[in-house]
């Protein structure tokens, strides 16, 4: 199976910044995979709270995780920084997936390119529900084929 290159900064529109920390590596002296999915949690969710989308106590729609994957391409080590890009690769009625670059120190090339899959329900039934028309608003402006500049938290 060949991948596809991977991909650069510039593919992604939002981009947040996360210090690795020393319990983030493992025994092989890199960061454990299971981190980069932390990471990716950790900047899909900081732009939903940063657009005022989710109200973690209290919002009556949320988005709930059914999907994620990750492709690691070079390793990551403390105390390196990292800087995660995410865009929008497919909004749908109720779903989004999400794509994210996790990014080592000031390199334009990923280290690990993931995906992350949410699905909104109703939280009192947990049943898919349409995507709120605020939540879709912001999420087109993430999207792969958005136009414009890139929305950056911290540095790019």
């Amino acid at each position: 199976m060949t991948r596809p290159p991977p991909s650069t900064r510039a593919a992604y529109r939002f981009f947040h910044p996360i210090s690795t920390r020393w319990m983030d590596n493992d025994v092989f002296g890199h960061v454990n995979n299971v981190t980069y999915y932390s990471f990716i949690d950790t900047a899909v969710n900081t732009y939903l709270l940063s657009r005022r989308l989710l109200e973690i106590d209290s919002s009556p729609v949320v988005g709930v995780a059914v999907e994620s994957g990750c492709v690691y391409r070079s390793p990551i080590a403390y105390p390196d920084r990292v800087t995660v890009g995410v865009r929008v690769g497919r909004l749908g009625t109720s779903s989004v997936r999400y794509e994210v670059g996790v990014f080592r120190n000031a390199e334009d090339t990923v280290s690990a390119e993931g995906h992350f899959v949410h699905v909104y329900v109703d939280r009192s039934t947990m049943r898919p529900v349409p995507m709120p028309d605020t939540v879709r608003q912001a999420l087109r402006e993430i999207a792969a084929d958005a136009e414009g500049a890139a929305d950056t938290e911290g540095e790019k």
